[in-house]
């Protein structure tokens, strides 16, 4: 098996692999442009977003800088917006619901590594896929951990570290993140 299947399997894979060094090194090219680009420049950066993305919603708005390992593995619904200073490391697959917004500096790791000092010395690693629902609002500096799953309607308070998945409608805060209050929608 390649590493390349390796790792989206969420198996130990090399990162080193060839075949993964130059996915990375196409991913770092297109968000090193897109993050040049201006903000006038609507329909080049649009199309930089869609070249760089697994899939995407037709309106998507990234300010710049974004950073991200591979971008392929991302995939983000309907009226996306990212704020500056996103990174999302897509080892594994993310996806993003319709109508997710992330704050300044957002985190989002599927990258990990063995807790066991001679397994992580050999440079080799894993994933797990970050999953979040329609309708969320991720606050500025959060951390999303690999694993992770949020419902629908999920508000993570600025600087939180999520570790764990939670349900729909919550409003999360703190380190590790907890929930400090229930959302009622207004329908």
């Amino acid at each position: 098996m390649s590493e390349k299947l390796k790792m989206l399997a969420g198996e130990m894979y090399n990162p080193a692999d060839p075949e993964l060094a130059e996915m990375r090194l196409h991913a770092r090219i297109l968000f090193e442009e897109l993050n040049t680009v201006s903000q006038q420049d609507r329909p080049r950066r649009d199309r930089l977003i869609r070249q760089l993305f697994g899939s995407t919603g037709e309106q998507i708005q990234i300010e710049s800088p974004f950073h991200c390992d591979y971008g392929g593995n991302i995939h983000v619904g309907e009226n996306f917006f990212a704020n500056f200073g996103c990174v999302i490391l897509d080892v594994a697959e993310v996806r993003i619901g319709d109508n997710c917004m992330l704050a300044p500096q957002v985190g989002i790791y599927t990258a990990t590594h063995p807790l066991d000092p001679v397994e992580r010395r050999s440079g080799r690693e894993y994933a797990r896929p970050v999953t979040i629902g329609n309708d969320c609002w991720i606050g500025g500096m959060a951390v999303i951990n690999p694993g992770v799953t949020l419902g629908d309607n999920v508000v993570v308070a600025s600087g939180a570290v999520v570790t764990k998945s939670f349900g729909d409608s919550v409003v999360l805060a703190g380190n590790p993140a907890r929930v400090i209050r229930i959302i009622e929608p207004k329908c």
